[in-house]
């Protein structure tokens, strides 16, 4: 098992979770943050820190995409492994659906 990033992390991007990681395991994109899997501990202590439920147990069903999505970008991304400011529209995207269609960007976040 490994925890992976879910759509309801972009535009969002609080970075919580990465303050929280014992092995530094998040990689920045340029509007989301994503889980490289086999890095990933299965600790969990990641998933109660999103405050959008982004985060979550590869086990639960319906993620195989993000599965993919996180093992491909974080073998593209940055590391990131200090806490950022969220950006300032972060709660207006908070409870929107369909943001991977919408805004997903394949583009690099800048790391630590």
């Amino acid at each position: 098992m490994t925890y992976i990033v879910n759509e309801n992390c972009i535009k969002c991007k609080y970075t919580d979770c990465v303050e929280v990681c014992p092995v530094d395991c998040f990689y920045e994109g340029e509007n989301m943050l994503v889980i490289h899997p086999d890095e990933c501990i299965d600790c969990g202590v990641c998933e109660p820190e999103c405050p959008v439920e982004a985060i979550k147990p590869d086990t639960e069903p319906g993620l195989e995409k993000w599965l993919e999505v996180n093992r491909e970008y974080s073998e593209k991304w940055p590391n990131i492994t200090v806490k950022k400011d969220a950006p300032a529209d972060a709660d207006n995207h908070a409870d929107e659906t369909g943001k991977f269609d919408k805004y997903f960007s394949a583009e690099p976040g800048e790391g630590d």
